[in-house]
């Protein structure tokens, strides 16, 4: 099982297909999988900047893929969900059983609400996912009836992730429009993925930074 064939299990996109229009209809954020290929490709990115092996990032590619699949059973407790599920498509593979633990291991570690990193593919993975802010997730059309999720999400105009292995940073950079939603607002939804993120980076050996409009905040 490599990331290319994860792309294109009817399951996995089905389970994501499925988990996203339930959130849709519950009023959340895009969790598609346009979100988990994203998730993916900045986890591997993160690794590599950081040295890891080819092994290590397609093993994170194949998580960041699969990290939102719980949500076909239930918002809460999406990530344990979804590790179970995980552990039952990749368990039909020719994957080793080390390989498979570590991918449920991060994808059952991912949200702040119950989890935290555990080892560096968790932590790619955490990074990956809690960074990936922008306005096009936002799916409601009347601003009007904007939540402060919403509002939070369609204030961010720019989010810039950097990976600064020689210095040992890892950094967002973000642009937030006030007019649409105050900065006591964003971190009201954010501080918490914020400091799970920071965890992560220490994990890679790294210090997590966060600029908003030009000023350090983290």
């Amino acid at each position: 099982m490599n990331y290319k064939e994860m792309k294109e299990n009817k399951e996995v996109l089905a389970f994501l297909e499925k988990g996203n229009a339930n959130l849709g209809m519950l009023g959340y954020t895009d969790h598609s999988k346009k979100h988990c290929a994203i998730v993916a490709e900045h986890a591997a990115m993160i690794l590599k900047k950081f040295g890891y092996s080819e092994h290590e990032m397609e093993l994170v590619r194949i998580a960041g893929f699969m990290h939102d699949i719980g949500n076909v059973i239930n918002r809460s407790r999406h990530a344990e969900y979804g590790a179970i599920l995980a552990n039952d498509i990749l368990k039909q593979t020719d994957m080793p059983v080390e390989d498979r633990l570590t991918i449920v291991s991060a994808i059952g570690n991912h949200d702040e609400s119950t989890g935290g990193a555990v080892d560096a593919i968790s932590a790619a993975l955490i990074i990956a996912d809690k960074t990936d802010v922008r306005r096009n997730r936002v799916r409601n059309k009347d601003k009007a009836t904007f939540d402060i999720h919403d509002r939070v999400n369609y204030a961010v105009t720019e989010a810039k992730l950097k990976i600064n292995p020689e210095k040992g940073v890892i950094s967002l950079n973000l642009q937030v429009d006030e007019s649409i939603c105050t900065m006591y607002e964003y971190f009201e939804i954010f501080l918490g993925r914020m400091m799970m993120c920071r965890h992560s980076a220490e994990i890679l050996g790294a210090k997590f930074k966060l600029t908003a409009n030009g000023s350090k905040v983290l």
